[in-house]
């Protein structure tokens, strides 16, 4: 739907939505690198058909949550980012969430729309089907008795926040754009716990109670930043946002999700 601008601006103004937020993505890394223009469609075309579409219906649209992330600033000479830094994407998907976030800050700049913008880190939780992220596919390993299988060399360093915490981040921003003076800012969510990829996994592997299953380090990966993750304290002062959730409990909830739907 996203490549249709007639049916974006169709579903927005049939529903008569107010409060409008563009989750839709391509977000695969490696999808990405192997076929940039789809993400681009996806990621960049399927953001401005968005955003005119909001433009087009003037008033009615009173706020828009536009979904960018951590990978919008690309390589950084300092951590954690924060909303200052510039938008350095080089590779496909992280270019793509640059041109996300520039796009919503121009339609704000230039039109006045009710914009905020998230970065956010890696996201995990129970409903993701797509096994080739971390959490997904080493849950599932784990639960299958199988050594998990890690494309990277797991040294590089990522912010993963939960799902639950994402929801309540993004409904809480919606609900304080009531307030103008929010409009047009960019805010990070992240739990400011920063881990290797093989230490998330360690995590995974104990909320299964499978410590006992050593991963296969195949150090595979291109076109990944060594390091990101967030400072979230613009989302805390600002909007009193702060995650409810803990890495083993959200894990602990998650990898429970996994195993019930692998046994169905």
């Amino acid at each position: 739907m996203l490549a249709d601008d007639t049916q974006v601006l169709r579903g927005i103004n049939e529903h008569e939505a107010d409060t409008v937020l563009h989750l839709g993505a391509q977000p695969i890394v490696g999808t990405a690198n192997r076929n940039p223009r789809s993400t681009f469609e996806a990621n960049i075309r399927g953001t401005w058909h968005v955003l005119d579409a909001c433009r087009e219906l003037g008033r009615q649209v009173k706020r828009i949550v536009i979904a960018s992330s951590d990978k919008a600033y690309g390589t950084a000479p300092s951590l954690p980012y924060d909303e200052t830094m510039p938008l350095n994407g080089r590779h496909p998907y992280d270019a793509s969430k640059s041109c996300t976030d520039i796009l919503a800050q121009t339609y704000h700049h230039t039109y006045g729309l009710p914009v905020c913008i998230t970065r956010a880190g890696n996201f995990y939780g129970g409903r993701d089907l797509n096994f080739n992220r971390i959490v997904p596919g080493v849950a599932r390993w784990a639960i299958n008795g199988e050594r998990p299988v890690l494309r990277s060399d797991g040294t590089m360093i990522r912010d993963y926040i939960y799902v639950r915490d994402v929801v309540l981040a993004y409904l809480t921003l919606a609900e304080k754009m009531r307030d103008g003076a929010l409009h047009g800012h960019a805010f990070n969510f992240s739990t400011e716990q920063p881990l290797s990829v093989i230490d998330l996994v360690r995590h995974v592997l104990a909320a299964a109670g499978r410590q006992d299953l050593d991963p296969i380090v195949l150090g595979e990966a291109t076109n990944e930043i060594p390091e990101q993750h967030l400072s979230a304290a613009k989302a805390r002062a600002m909007l009193g946002w702060s995650p409810a959730f803990t890495l083993d409990t959200a894990l602990a909830e998650t990898v429970g999700w996994y195993r019930a739907w692998l046994a169905r």
